[in-house]
């Protein structure tokens, strides 16, 4: 999996699990792809202390993803609809049911 989509989904299901702080400079630097250095002169912190956070905040949600499995679990239920979708293609019902779960996912 690329690196900024794995980023972003263990961002998307445990971030809220960061402090407001970490969670404001991991938004910044992976999401809205802002500099270290753009950063460290927002939050007056040295650009090497941003670098640390980014690491340190990829590990932690490393870590609850090692516990929890739920990207795992949501990539494998979304493989699996998409699956059922490409079954049920002649089957209209199934087919809207299948793309209103694909959508919510």
């Amino acid at each position: 999996m690329e690196r900024f989509v794995e980023q972003t989904l263990l961002y998307d299901f445990y971030g809220e699990l960061l402090t407001e702080h970490q969670r404001q400079v991991y938004e910044d630097v992976v999401l809205n792809d802002y500099s270290c250095t753009e950063v460290a002169r927002e939050y007056d912190i040295s650009r090497q202390g941003v670098h640390d956070l980014i690491k340190r905040c990829n590990k932690i949600l490393a870590h609850y993803e090692e516990q929890l499995h739920l990207v795992e679990k949501f990539l494998s239920i979304k493989e699996k609809v998409a699956q059922i979708h490409e079954l049920a293609k002649g089957q209209q019902d199934i087919e809207q049911i299948c793309s209103e779960i694909l959508e919510e996912l």
